[in-house]
């Protein structure tokens, strides 16, 4: 199987369900922050001055912070266990969400925003790997639940934020968010209070075996680290120089930057039109301000399906690439439609660009299918995550730039449409059936033997 993970499949819930359970609620935590500030920003700045370049500084944090901290992810993880960092990460998350909600200065509200999306980046990296640890007879499936949770519950920010200010204040609204991360920690110190006392009573009938709601796979104990204290010195060093080496050759990988690049320009035109389509509806197609924003809610509802189903179908289909190339098609006709007869048929064109994102969830799920060990999947992720959100970060600023100096939408739509070839290319490299270590092996084992 091109796939790399077991053709037998055992019940998703089986001996693993708190650790079901906590892949989705950490996912559920990763996008909350990001919207729960922008509808309330007349409450906030009675309290904290913000202006303009105030509000526009902490628009571009969390593409920033998922970009940076997606790329140190994998150095954090060479000192911890997939599950240890998954709550550290989770312990910041909570910090900067109370940060966030006591903060007193601009300054103050900026450094606990940067904790929070910090947070958040790493949680976005470490999800594949868990769910190659935990389901690796289960990736499409788990990878569209944790996607879909994602895309549900960044919608429930804005919809809340202003009637629980205007019941309990801004304060409360910004804070509410960290019972959400605290609820998370709850599966995962659960499992690792488990691994801890298993490692400490050797003598359980038990201890010793692996146990199924903490399958390991590729017969790597611990993500390349010694078993619960149970594996030798020698073994976590093996590990560690295993990690090491894959953090180092994905840089080198030309699947590795295609799938970035894939990631990347197609959060570039995600962020472009979250920031920029009403005021493009408004000026090119002349809807009014209330329906702009209901196609704004339609652009981003239709991915939420797409979430679900493209994650289970990546995993079903013997060719990947007639998903990419349903993404660029959606995507093309969208953005051609918007830029020659906006005003007819509005409606449509922007669900086809709402349906491009769909490369997003299958960007996901390609992390753990085109690698075969928990090394490569952390390795992946962090590259792709990172440089593909600071690709992401780019498209609001580029659109406005273009927009500002043209004064029209013409140029925005024409560069936004000239982005989706090489979306194209680099995901049609992606769909070939490789693995990311297959080059590795013996560069691995020398690096080891020294």
């Amino acid at each position: 199987m091109t796939s790399g993970h077991p053709a037998v499949s055992r019940p998703l819930w089986a001996g693993r369900a708190l650790a079901l359970v906590g892949v989705v609620l950490v996912a559920i935590n990763l996008r909350t922050a990001v919207s729960a500030l922008s509808p309330i920003f007349g409450a906030i700045e009675v309290d904290v001055p913000l202006g303009s370049l105030g509000i526009g500084l902490l628009g571009t944090l969390p593409p920033l912070c998922f970009a940076v901290f997606g790329l140190l992810t994998p150095l954090f993880q060479r000192r911890l266990r997939l599950e240890s960092l998954v709550i550290v990460a989770l312990v910041v998350m909570v910090l900067g969400d109370l940060g966030r909600a006591f903060s007193g200065s601009y300054l103050m509200l900026v450094v606990s925003s940067i904790v929070t999306f910090g947070a958040m980046g790493t949680g976005n990296v470490l999800l594949p790997p868990l769910v190659k640890k935990y389901f690796p007879d289960r990736i499409g499936l788990v990878t569209s639940l944790y996607a879909t949770a994602m895309a549900l519950f960044s919608l429930f920010p804005p919809l809340v934020a202003v009637p629980v200010t205007d019941a309990a204040g801004w304060r409360v609204a910004v804070g509410l968010w960290a019972v959400f991360a605290l609820a998370a920690m709850v599966p995962w110190v659960t499992l690792f209070v488990r691994e801890r006392r298993r490692s400490e009573h050797p003598e359980h009938p038990t201890a010793g075996r692996i146990d199924a709601s903490a399958p390991q796979s590729d017969g790597e104990a611990g993500d390349g680290q010694a078993g619960d204290g149970q594996a030798g010195d020698g073994e976590a060093s093996a590990g560690k120089a295993r990690d090491g080496a894959a953090i180092g050759r994905v840089w080198h990988s030309g699947l590795a930057w295609s799938l970035a690049i894939m990631f990347g320009f197609t959060a570039l035109n995600a962020y472009a039109f979250f920031a920029w389509l009403p005021e493009l509806l408004t000026d090119r197609a002349g809807v009014d301000a209330a329906q702009a924003g209901s196609l704004l809610a339609l652009y981003a509802a239709v991915g939420i399906p797409m979430s679900l189903i493209v994650p289970v179908l990546a995993v079903r289909l013997k060719n990947i690439g007639l998903l990419v190339w349903f993404g660029v098609v959606c995507y093309i006709a969208g953005d051609l439609g918007l830029l020659l007869v906006p005003s007819v048929a509005t409606w449509l064109w922007v669900a086809l660009c709402g349906l491009g994102p769909l490369l997003f969830p299958l960007s996901l799920v390609l992390v753990n299918l085109r690698t075969r060990t928990q090394a490569g999947s952390v390795a992946l992720s962090g590259f792709m995550q990172g440089l593909g959100y600071l690709i992401g970060a780019s498209g609001p600023l580029v659109v406005g730039i273009l927009h500002q100096n043209s004064g029209s939408w013409t140029g925005p739509l024409i560069f936004l449409t000239a982005t989706i070839p090489v979306v194209l290319v680099a995901g049609l490299f992606v769909a070939r059936p490789r693995m990311l270590e297959d080059g590795w092996h013996r560069g691995t084992r020398r690096t080891l033997d020294r």
